[in-house]
C-alpha cells in the first residue's frame, strides 16, 4: 500500500535519494527544504512530491508545516529525520555556540518533529519513524567529538522512543550508515579552526585524509536508499540498522573492544554493590 513519506533534508544525500526511491516505488514524498530554488528543483521531480520550506530549528514552525500536511496532503506513514551535517573539530579549539547548533539541527531539530508527528500517528495505531544517526553514533574518531555527541544523543533518544510507542504502533529505526558518496565531508562540514599545535600530528592527518576522500568513499547512496525504503515498509523492523560494510566492520570492532574491557575490569564493576 502506498505512503506518504515525510522526509527532512531532500535537497542532496540520503535524503534525495530516499525520496527519489519512494517516488519510483509509488509513494507520495513531501521533503522539507531551507528555500525556493530548492522546493522547485525538488518539485520538478514529478507527480507525487511536495516541497515544504522548513528550517528544522524554527521549532515552533514545526509543528504547523506537520499539521499542514496532514491536512492538505495525507497521513504521514513514515517520518524520515534526515537533516543534519557534520562539525570537525577539536574539542579544546571549538565553540560552546558550535555544540549548541550541532545539537539543535541534529537532535533538538528531529526531536521536534517526532513531537509533531506522533499525534497523528497514536492516533491511527501506525507509523514507522526513521532517525538517520551514524557509525558515528556508536563508535568514535579524533575530531568529531560535538557530531558523535548529537548522534549518540539521538542513537539514545530513537531507542527509548522505540519502547515508549511500540506498543501504540509505531515503529522506530535508528539508521546508521558508514562512509558514503554524499557532501557530508565536502561542502556540508563545518571545521573548525586550528590553533593549537600539541593537537597538530593527531587531527591535521585526519582531516587531510577525510578531504581526499570525500566523494570516492565506498558507501552508494542509491543502494543506500534502496535499504532505507525496504525498511520504512518493513512489518517487523529492527530498532537498529548499520548501512556500509565499513560500519559493520568498525561498529563491530567497537562491540569487542568493549566486552574485552569490561571483563578486565568486571571484578572493580561488581565489587560496588552493597553487600
Amino acid at each position: 500500500m502506498p505512503k506518504t513519506f515525510l522526509i527532512t533534508g531532500v535537497s542532496s544525500g540520503f535524503g534525495r535519494a530516499l525520496a527519489e526511491a519512494a517516488l519510483s516505488d509509488g509513494h507520495t514524498v513531501v521533503g522539507t527544504v531551507r528555500n525556493e530554488n530548492d522546493k522547485q528543483k525538488f518539485e520538478a521531480l514529478g507527480e507525487g512530491v511536495h516541497a515544504v520550506i522548513l528550517d528544522v530549528t524554527d521549532f515552533g514552525a514545526i509543528a504547523p508545516a506537520v499539521a499542514d500536511v496532514e491536512r492538505t496532503i495525507g497521513a504521514i506513514g513514515v517520518l524520515v529525520n534526515n537533516a543534519g551535517y557534520g562539525y570537525e573539530g577539536i574539542l579544546e579549539e571549538s565553540s560552546i555556540d558550535d555544540l549548541r547548533r550541532q545539537f539543535e539541527v541534529n537532535v533538538f531539530g528531529a526531536v521536534a518533529m517526532i513531537q509533531a508527528v506522533l499525534p497523528f500517528m497514536r492516533k491511527r495505531r501506525a507509523g514507522h519513524i526513521l532517525n538517520v544517526t551514524s557509525m558515528g553514533g556508536f563508535i568514535t574518531m579524533p575530531g568529531l567529538g560535538y557530531y558523535h555527541g548529537s548522534k549518540f544523543a539521538l542513537e539514545g533518544i530513537s531507542e527509548t522512543l522505540g519502547k515508549e510507542v511500540n506498543d501504540l504502533g509505531i515503529k522506530v529505526t535508528a539508521v546508521e550508515p558508514g562512509s558514503f558518496r554524499t557532501d557530508w565531508a565536502g561542502r556540508s562540514m563545518v571545521r573548525a579552526e586550528r590553533s593549537i599545535a600539541d593537537y597538530d600530528a593527531l587531527i591535521d592527518p585526519i582531516r587531510k585524509r577525510r578531504l581526499e576522500m570525500s566523494g570516492r568513499q565506498v558507501g552508494d547512496p542509491q543502494k543506500a536508499a534502496q535499504a532505507m525504503l525496504k525498511l520504512a515498509l518493513s512489518a517487523d523492523p529492527p530498532a537498529h540498522l548499520l548501512l556500509g560494510s565499513d560500519a559493520v566492520r568498525l561498529v563491530e570492532d567497537k562491540m569487542k573492544l568493549l566486552q574485552a574491557e569490561f571483563a578486565a575490569w568486571k571484578s572493580v564493576s561488581l565489587s560496588t554493590d552493597i553487600a
